[in-house]
């Protein structure tokens, strides 16, 4: 649960174990790097509880290795805390936005503001698809664009 100081972002996707996780890492090195870490509460989770528990995917984690980041996330569900306790949701594609968005609406105390991350992409690329059944080429290019999203997003929230 987000800390009621500082800032901070739940990045989501359908199964927290793709895109949510890249996204999360790729920010958390890149606030890191910018000496800021410390002022964000920064996780990711599912719309879905297939995967609570799980590592990310193993294509996923080597995408990050190679470039030069770790992660020992584990997937979760998104709780209806998150909604009150997270400034930002940012998810990845359509359907994550409406699930989240009816989540949100069951929820009396939503603060959050709940948006597709690829809206902070400056090559304007708003959906962030879903790499699962593809191959290692499809990981890197959500590793490409989580990064000028996330840079985007870091620059506009400091």
């Amino acid at each position: 649960m987000a800390a009621n100081s500082g800032k901070s972002v739940l990045f989501v996707c359908l199964g927290n174990i793709c895109r949510s996780p890249i996204a999360e890492a790729v920010f958390c090195k890149m606030a890191t790097d910018a000496g800021v870490v410390d002022k964000w509460v920064i996780d990711s989770g599912a719309t879905s509880d297939w995967n609570t528990g799980s590592s990310p995917d193993a294509r996923g984690l080597a995408c990050l290795r190679e470039h030069g980041i770790e992660t020992s996330h584990r997937a979760r569900q998104v709780t209806k805390d998150d909604f009150m306790s997270f400034d930002y949701i940012l998810c990845m594609d359509e359907s994550n936005l409406s699930d989240l968005k009816r989540k949100a609406n069951s929820v009396k105390n939503s603060r959050a503001k709940i948006e597709l991350l690829g809206s902070y992409d400056p090559q304007k690329q708003l959906i962030i698809k879903d790499p699962y059944y593809g191959s290692d080429e499809d990981f890197e290019k959500v590793y490409e664009q989580c990064m000028r999203c996330c840079k985007t997003f870091l620059e506009s929230n400091s």
